[in-house]
């Protein structure tokens, strides 16, 4: 009982030891309740203790525990010198405690912000590795990053952020090449007429998606399709355009032969300064669709069953022409394409209208160019039948009796006698020069000078 004199036990032990007095408790018997008062006071004491010592496990566990989490956390973030532990013996469990407590709530809160980057940026190149590949799917296929809780640090999180940039990178490219091809297929398709969403969805039924939430998909099996149907439609575009070319050629050449009006041309004018263009420029909507190419077949059937018909008055026309240059120069047409022969071979197809039509062109040219060689002597065969007309006035004029007479006009006939005199003395001199004439331009030709079919030296 050591100790309890200047405590409240102290006071109760003197208090009880007069009353021990007072009665005249025995020795022995104080000494039994002594003993069963020190025994209980020890077993408080040791309940105490044992209360104190659960504590302490306890402070030691939590503390122990909670320094666990800091050190897999700070492993796991990949954090340094975040939390150094004080010397033990300095600080109690208390405050060990109170001090680790704050750090691992930080290095937790760290660790889900850093699982909720990890899971963005994740996403995000899952979802771009599901735009690049065969198949667009909308599936969400990002795996639940706690397979990862193990490595949370800043290294593997700027690795993944390298791969994303590099993945957009590649997606930028792609899409950007997309665009590209598909702008290239959306103008050859307007160019030829063709269905453009129809051709793209045959693609990939993405590339006619529309707004900004729709994902394009940018695979390579879908820029291959773009770049093989860039190729063909551009095929295409040079198989219609020579189509177009060697079908325009018959409508010119229809339009010249049949002499076509401006009006008949008109509609087609558009493709024709379309065609004199290279491939690259042209870029009209529709202007080779095949719509257009009909049209444009459509009227060379058109023309070619009226050609025959229209020829036929075009060769009617071309020899009148023919024949009024001959009969201005006396010369024979060539009976080859007289209208009732040409007619005749035109009613029974022996022979091509255009065919005969280039054949009165040629004698045209050659009348025309006969013509002009033949004009010299055809000028001085006019003044001499004009010499000749005025011979015969005036010897008509010399068998009238009346001549002389005051009647009206007659000094006109006067005076138109003394000039026809002067003329029929030249008439000589005329003849020697032409028939000088005549036998330079047959010997220049090797070829009688016909007139009307008529040698001239047998006429004259």
């Amino acid at each position: 009982m050591v100790g309890m004199e200047g405590t409240g036990c102290g006071a109760l032990l003197r208090e009880l030891q007069q009353i021990w007095a007072e009665v005249g408790e025995s020795e022995g018997e104080k000494s039994k309740v002594l003993s069963e008062i020190e025994r209980e006071c020890l077993e408080v004491y040791r309940r105490k203790v044992d209360d104190a010592n659960r504590t302490r496990v306890q402070l030691h566990q939590s503390v122990a525990t909670k320094e666990a989490e800091v050190a897999l956390l700070m492993a796991t973030l990949g954090e340094h010198k975040l939390y150094l532990k004080k010397d033990k013996g300095y600080v109690s469990l208390k405050e060990q405690l109170a001090a680790v407590t704050p750090v691992l709530d930080d290095l937790k809160c760290k660790k889900e912000e850093r699982i909720k980057q990890y899971y963005d940026i994740r996403s995000q190149i899952e979802k771009i590795r599901s735009e690049l590949s065969e198949h667009n799917d909308k599936g969400d296929h990002v795996n639940s990053p706690a397979a990862d809780e193990h490595d949370l640090s800043t290294r593997k999180l700027n690795s993944y952020q390298a791969q994303l940039s590099t993945l957009q990178k590649d997606k930028s490219d792609r899409l950007h090449k997309v665009l590209k091809y598909v702008n290239e297929v959306h103008s050859l398709c307007g160019v030829l007429g063709i269905d453009f969403a129809k051709t793209v969805n045959g693609i990939h039924p993405s590339l006619h998606q529309n707004g900004v939430e729709q994902s394009r998909n940018i695979s390579n099996s879908t820029l291959e399709g773009l770049a093989s149907t860039i190729s063909n439609l551009k095929a295409e575009r040079k198989s219609r355009i020579d189509k177009m070319r060697d079908t325009m050629e018959s409508l010119c050449h229809l339009w010249k032969l049949m002499d076509s009006s401006e009006v008949e041309k008109r509609q087609f004018s558009k493709v024709i300064s379309i065609l004199i263009s290279p491939e690259e420029g042209i870029t009209s909507a529709g202007v080779l669709s095949q719509e257009t190419i009909e049209k444009m077949e459509a009227e060379v059937e058109r023309l070619t069953e009226l050609k025959t018909k229209r020829l036929k008055e075009i060769v009617t026309k071309r020899r009148a022409e023919l024949e009024d240059i001959c009969k201005n120069a006396h010369i024979e047409p060539d009976l080859s394409t007289a209208p009732e022969q040409t007619n005749a071979l035109i009613d029974s197809g022996t022979i091509d209208p255009s065919e005969l039509l280039a054949n009165i062109e040629s004698q045209i040219v050659k009348a025309k160019e006969e013509s002009l060689s033949r004009k010299d002597i055809m000028d001085r065969i006019n003044k001499w039948i004009a010499a000749c007309d005025e011979e015969a006035w005036l010897e008509e004029y010399n068998q009238d009796s009346k001549r002389y007479s005051s009647g009206r006009g007659a000094h006109v006939n006067l005076r138109r006698a003394e000039k026809a005199r002067i003329l029929v003395t030249k008439i000589p001199a005329m003849m020697d020069n032409l028939i000088n004439r005549t036998f330079a331009w047959e010997n220049a030709r090797n070829k009688p000078f016909l007139y009307d079919g008529v040698c001239l030296q047998s006429d004259q």
